[in-house]
């Protein structure tokens, strides 16, 4: 699905730009997380292929319990990380409940990676708004992110691929909708991602 099909269907808060390939992962569907695994997978072997360091920056804060979708990725892929046998063969994990990237200082996260990493792959994870029917899915795409897109923020696009977590419905009042999110979508997403992830990483 292109990205002008993606945004009139979906209206998500933060469109994947330029994606030639957009999935979409009901996490409530068996066969989804064997999918999802299978483009982790598939991700993982491309970046390692290109010599590429993997990076996952996951965007949001725990300030507003829609927004804290990307932290709580964050916090769990940092901790199953740490704790591996070989910690310094895992990806790198920014944004955490303790240390969350946000609009503010996003754009010198960004800088950090590009002067800290030669050839970074960065996999965006952010909340993002939609139709009804599509609240508590997973979308992974090629192509950055735009963040902030659905509450009026002008924010620098960032990420070589993206995951997306469809935390509530899309509309005017994205701030408020934020803010009323059911945590438990939340967090059965923020499974959903980290438990992939893991199951091909960790």
């Amino acid at each position: 699905m292109d990205i002008l099909k993606k945004k009139t269907a979906i209206l998500t808060e933060d469109c994947i730009v330029n994606s030639e390939q957009l999935y979409y992962y009901n996490i409530h569907q068996r066969k989804a997380k064997e999918d999802f695994i299978l483009q982790i997978k598939k991700l993982k072997r491309y970046v390692h292929h290109t010599n590429s360091t993997p990076i996952f920056l996951c965007i949001g804060s725990d300030r507003a319990t829609g927004d804290c979708f990307g932290p709580i990725v964050g916090e769990k892929l940092m901790h199953a990380f740490s704790v591996s046998k070989t910690p310094s063969a895992m990806p790198i994990v920014y944004g955490t409940l303790q240390s969350p990237v946000h609009a503010v200082n996003l754009a010198s996260i960004i800088s950090q990676i590009k002067d800290t990493f030669y050839q970074p792959f960065i996999v965006a994870i952010d909340a993002s708004l939609g139709i009804r029917q599509h609240i508590g899915y997973i979308t992974l795409g090629n192509g950055p992110l735009l963040p902030g897109i659905g509450v009026q923020k002008e924010l620098p696009q960032i990420g070589n691929a993206a995951i997306t977590g469809i935390v509530n419905l899309a509309g005017k009042n994205s701030h408020t909708t934020l803010q009323t999110t059911r945590l438990s979508t939340v967090v059965e997403l923020a499974n959903f991602v980290t438990d992939g992830i893991l199951n091909v990483y960790h």
